[in-house]
């Protein structure tokens, strides 16, 4: 059974899609928390 190319590409980009916004999550809630290693946030204190 052949796939169509247009779906291959499709399921490409909807994985690679999900990747970017779960990382993109996990950066948000390290940066959120302070364990962000990568990004070095000024605590402000109210």
């Amino acid at each position: 059974m052949a796939v169509p190319k247009k779906r291959i590409r499709k399921n490409i980009w909807k994985r690679r899609g999900y990747w970017a916004a779960l990382k993109a999550f996990s950066l948000g809630k390290s940066l959120s928390t302070g364990k962000s290693k990568s990004f070095v946030v000024r605590q402000t204190t109210k």
